[in-house]
């Protein structure tokens, strides 16, 4: 279960290296301990940064990614978004890998499916 925050004030909170992924820094806004299907996040993307290493992107949660600045390029769709684009991925939905020129920074939530599903 994820954390409970009354309106966190999320400048108090460090950006911190994403291990594993040079070039990506986060602010965690509530996460469930050590589970990486339930978390809610600042992600920021660095100038430059390039995916394509690691392919086609896929996970068993679900995924919404809210762009709050900069851009993204997605390589297998050959397209750039900016910021206010926003993407709903289920799980196991193939998406990148991507490129960003400028960087960027990102709202990412992330959730299991029910049970139900």
């Amino acid at each position: 279960m994820k954390g409970m925050h009354e309106f966190l004030d999320t400048t108090d909170l460090p950006w911190q290296n994403v291990d594993g992924h040079p070039g990506v820094t986060e602010r965690v806004l509530s996460a469930a301990p050590g589970d990486p299907g339930e978390l809610t996040r600042l992600a920021r993307w660095a100038p430059g940064l390039d995916t394509s290493e690691a392919g086609v992107i896929r996970h068993e949660y679900y995924e919404e990614v809210y762009l709050l600045d900069g851009e993204l390029h997605d390589l297998t769709l050959g397209a750039t978004f900016t910021a206010g684009y926003y993407a709903s991925r289920p799980p196991g939905m193939p998406h990148g890998p991507y490129r960003t020129a400028t960087g960027c920074t990102m709202l990412e939530i992330r959730y299991w499916p029910t049970s139900s599903e």
